[in-house]
């Protein structure tokens, strides 16, 4: 098992190469403006940990080698042991469960699907740019994409017999969360038991995985066990998970009833009449130029990534560019197949003169869902998908 990131602040002072050929000439950048080496992860905070990939690095490959895939806890990464941790199947149900990871790869066929992980407050440093919001303040790095393997939930649900008036799947994880007033509670999710028991595709609604592209889940990533939501947010796609409980309405959890809602305000009045955030929403990003990059001669070579609304079926249509602020748009190369609950990668060749001052990017989904210019600004932060720009100079 690998272990990135348990010893992370000496491991994160140490550098790692720079994917080289995003510095290429042929990309139109300086050799100079490309650090010689660098950390894989950028850290937001410590404590509780938080970290996001560089862009540009990020955008290099389809499935995010685990050391790039950002990392997103509310309180300390538990230590736990494989052999001995169980997750239970309780409330509306016929059959109760409690599962070891042994019985859950012996009992259930294993599923292995790639699904895009996005948290909810992604982009937040640019809706602070609007009106200051509170929150981890993520820049667009806070996405990555992996190959995920294990027992899909539908199938666990079914050997424990759910009784008729099941509607809601709620999901605990064994990581211990101190509130403001001292209180100690697990971080929780729920999910609608349709989406739940749903099969789109051969994609389940919801996966307990075990692999991530391939390995074992690294402590940070939820080992040994954890929820996987295809086009959920990932708040939904609980790690460390140690209870399922199936029930007749959300879960009360804190992280249910409270956070992870768009609100105006700070009223719990308003938290309480709204729904949850479930699926994430259309957006893209630029990673390639970085911002401040000095572009040389009259064209240059954009990427990023795209995510289509998190909805059956829904994917990546259509990817544009400019680089004269919006007055004319470039379509871009969609990259890879194109998948639902998946991101799409993408490239254009823009022209460029002595006028550019920085390049954008536009997205629509299948839906006909698009990035709207400006975001919608909101108290905690969640969801900014305005259109995605990076500053450049032009150089001779």
């Amino acid at each position: 098992m690998s272990h990135f990131l348990l010893n992370r602040r000496g491991f994160l002072r140490t550098s790692s190469a720079t994917v080289a050929g995003l510095w290429l000439s042929g990309h139109g950048l300086r050799a100079d403006d490309a650090p010689a080496r660098r950390s894989p992860l950028k850290v937001q905070s410590e404590s509780p940990f938080n970290a996001e990939p560089h862009l540009d690095s990020l955008i290099a490959n389809r499935l995010t080698p685990v050391e790039q895939f950002f990392v997103r806890c509310h309180g300390p990464v538990p230590k736990l042991n494989a052999d001995a941790v169980k997750v239970s199947v309780e409330g509306l149900v016929h059959r109760p469960q409690a599962l070891t990871l042994a019985e859950i790869r012996a009992k259930f066929v294993e599923h292995t699907v790639e699904a895009t992980l996005t948290c909810a407050g992604n982009r937040r440093s640019e809706l602070s740019q609007i009106k200051k919001v509170g929150g981890v303040a993520w820049e667009a790095g806070a996405i990555s994409h992996a190959e995920w393997s294990g027992a899909a939930l539908s199938d666990i649900l079914k050997l424990a017999e759910l009784k008729p008036d099941a509607k809601h799947v709620w999901f605990e994880g064994a990581d211990p969360i101190t509130d403001k007033d001292g209180s100690v509670a697990p971080f929780g999710a729920s999910i609608p038991l349709e989406k739940a028991m749903s099969l789109d595709a051969q994609v389940p609604g919801g996966l307990i995985a075990y692999l991530m592209n391939g390995q074992t889940l690294t402590p940070e990533h939820g080992f040994p066990f954890r929820g996987i939501v295809p086009g959920y947010i990932g708040a939904r796609s609980v790690k460390w998970l140690n209870k399922i409980v199936v029930s007749d309405r959300p879960s009360p959890n804190h992280y249910v009833a409270d956070a992870y809602k768009v609100v105006q305000t700070d009223s719990p009045e308003e938290r309480a009449k709204l729904d949850p955030i479930y699926e994430f929403v259309v957006n893209g990003a630029i990673g390639s130029p970085v911002s401040g990059a000095t572009i040389k001669g009259s064209k240059v070579t954009v990427s990023g990534y795209a995510l289509p609304t998190g909805r059956p079926g829904c994917t990546i249509q259509q990817v544009s560019v400019s680089s004269d602020g919006g007055k004319s748009w470039t379509d871009a190369k969609l990259n890879g197949p194109g998948r639902a609950f998946c991101w799409q990668l993408w490239s254009a060749e823009l022209p460029v003169t002595a006028a550019t001052q920085q390049l954008t990017v536009r997205v629509r989904d299948s839906l006909g869902n698009e990035q709207p210019q400006k975001g919608t600004w909101n108290f905690k932060g969640y969801l900014y998908n305005g259109w995605h720009s990076v500053s450049v100079k032009a150089g001779a």
